[in-house]
């Protein structure tokens, strides 16, 4: 391992099932490639908080849980994220999402290889040759598909998933901000995907094994559906027009944050 800071987010609303069993995945030879862990609790209303705290004192890693000023939904949760690791000097922001359904060992091995230092960002993706689904129905795998393919033709460059929950950004690459103008919801991975290609970025996807199990979705299929197909058409048919767009929703201007817990304080405390 090299010096690089890497930062791990793992955005969380309403997972208390599901975010213990994330944070149980770092285990000491995983955790050794992050130098902090961030827990960015999106207002949630069940017990994704109090868990979050309890799974990282257990693990004991150095770990942070961050609650939001507000909802700012998915996207906006990278957002506060993105702004964090820019702040703080980090050299990389790897995305792990709290439900449970990726697993960050299927990172490790390219982190080992140093494959992301030649990359601006490494997309994990259901649908890259090499990749297992389990729970994942034929009706959304082949939606996913067709969605891929619409999207590679109107970017110029071959995608194999839109968005996952697994990814990894040099946060070099961030410094513009133009992730802060992505929509705030769960659309934020296409916008970010397109404005990334239009950017130069260098990518590459990179399989995974993604299951569904107890997870609750909070995506409306055909309404995400219609989204999604709107974002691609803009991209297609006027694509200056949409990357001067600026999809954030007002409301959210500033992406603030509380930290509610903090291992480093816990660990002086004890000392």
């Amino acid at each position: 391992m090299s010096n690089e800071r890497i930062l791990l987010f793992i955005p969380a609303y309403n997972c208390e099932r599901q975010i213990p069993r994330v944070i149980t995945q770092l285990t000491p030879e995983r955790a050794r490639w992050f130098s902090e862990v961030i827990v960015v609790n999106n207002r949630a209303t069940d017990g994704t908080e109090a868990q979050a705290i309890k799974a990282l004192t257990a693990q004991g890693v150095n770990g942070k849980v961050l609650r939001n000023d507000g909802n700012y939904g998915l996207g906006g949760s990278h957002k506060v994220a993105f702004n964090y690791a820019r702040a703080n000097g980090f050299d990389y922001v790897v995305v792990l999402h709290g439900d449970d359904q990726g697993a960050v060992s299927d990172l490790i091995p390219h982190l080992e290889r140093g494959a992301h230092r030649d990359v601006d960002c490494l997309l994990g993706a259901r649908f890259a040759p090499g990749s297992k689904l389990t729970g994942y129905s034929l009706f959304r795998t082949l939606g996913n598909r067709v969605f891929n393919l619409l999207y590679s033709m109107v970017s110029g460059r071959w995608i194999t998933d839109l968005g996952s929950g697994l990814n990894l950004y040099r946060v070099s690459a961030l410094s513009d901000g133009f992730y802060l103008r992505c929509a705030d919801d769960l659309t934020f991975n296409y916008h970010m995907l397109l404005r990334s290609i239009a950017a130069g970025w260098r990518i590459r996807f990179f399989p995974l094994e993604w299951r569904e199990a107890d997870q609750t979705s909070n995506v409306r299929l055909f309404r995400q559906a219609t989204r999604v197909l709107g974002i691609a058409l803009s991209y297609g048919f006027d694509r200056r027009t949409y990357l001067a767009a600026d999809y954030a929703a007002p409301a959210s201007v500033g992406y603030s944050s509380t930290i509610v817990f903090d291992t480093a304080s816990i660990e002086a405390a004890a000392q």
